[in-house]
């Protein structure tokens, strides 16, 4: 019997995120903002929780539900058409052959809109960041200053950092639309940067809420200089991190779950930066063979 039990409360969790899921795909754009905050557990010291239930921060418009019926019916007829011509936007002679692909590339102000800049303003740190694009509207340049002084607030102990990160897409209501990078094994950018060490992130998809803070990382070092370098750097190299921890566990990056692509700059070294981007694309190196970079260990092994 108390088995039984078990299983049933076990079980109750699930009931509760399938019936949130469903609340999610009826109402779609009205709530979607709300949803995703329940997940983020930060706050600032000093601010109260805001308790406002998330049915009184509903805007209930008919003319923004028409709109937006509209909109995603549209979304779903040319996902159709993409599906059934195409693989991943890619025609499918193309996806099956092609050995490279520029996934991000920054030539009008719509390209730069598909990306935010964040710093440590956030937690109340006075670090400065702003994205624009390059000269002759052909890169993106990221620039600023990063301050590294600690908020007085008698909790944040660390402070510091400067970043920027694609949107992830959106695809019909709101459904999560991922990369599929399984036909390629390294990462390839074009890059002219101050000399400093950059941090790349990739994002990938979770299964359970408890992984939303789960990401990938790798090292980029930039040279300095008037002149532009490409860098290359192959998957395998990427390291499983949560909540900027490296995991004593590692798994191979997912490239089929891609969500987003992101850089972070906290070397602690107080002062201008400047980071210009030409494209980031992706690469099949046939002389990579490499499938993941760091050993495994089995762990409380039965002797």
């Amino acid at each position: 019997m108390a088995v039984a039990f078990k299983l049933l409360a076990s079980a109750r969790p699930l009931r509760e995120c399938q019936r949130h899921k469903v609340l999610h795909s009826l109402l779609g754009p009205l709530v979607t903002n709300h949803i995703s905050k329940m997940y983020s557990s930060y706050r600032r010291p000093g601010i109260s929780p805001d308790d406002t239930p998330v049915w009184k921060k509903i805007d209930f418009s008919t003319e923004k539900a028409v709109n937006g019926v509209k909109k995603h019916f549209k979304l779903l007829k040319s996902e159709i058409a993409e599906h059934v011509t195409s693989y991943d936007g890619q025609p499918l002679h193309v996806h099956l052959w092609e050995e490279t692909r520029v996934v991000w590339k920054f030539h009008s102000q719509k390209d730069l809109d598909k990306w935010i800049a964040s710093s440590d303003t956030e937690i109340g740190g006075k670090s400065e960041a702003y994205l624009k694009l390059g000269k002759n509207n052909q890169s993106a340049l990221f620039y600023g200053t990063l301050n590294t002084e600690v908020p007085r607030d008698g909790e944040t102990k660390y402070s510091g950092y400067c970043g920027f990160k694609a949107k992830p897409r959106l695809g019909v209501f709101n459904r999560k639309k991922y990369y599929d990078w399984t036909n390629f094994n390294s990462l390839h950018l074009r890059v002219r940067g101050d000399g400093r060490p950059w941090m790349i992130n990739i994002f990938t998809d979770p299964y359970f809420s408890h992984q939303k803070d789960d990401m990938y990382h790798y090292f980029m070092f930039t040279r300095g200089g008037p002149y532009w370098e490409e860098i290359t750097i192959p998957f395998s190299k990427f390291f499983l991190c949560s909540q900027g921890r490296v995991q004593d566990r590692q798994f191979p990056l997912w490239l089929d779950k891609i969500n987003t692509i992101g850089f972070t700059l906290g070397d602690q070294a107080h002062g201008p930066f400047q980071l210009e981007i030409d494209f980031i694309g992706l690469l099949m190196d046939r002389a990579h063979t490499e499938e993941f970079a760091y050993e495994q260990y089995e762990r409380n092994t039965k002797f």
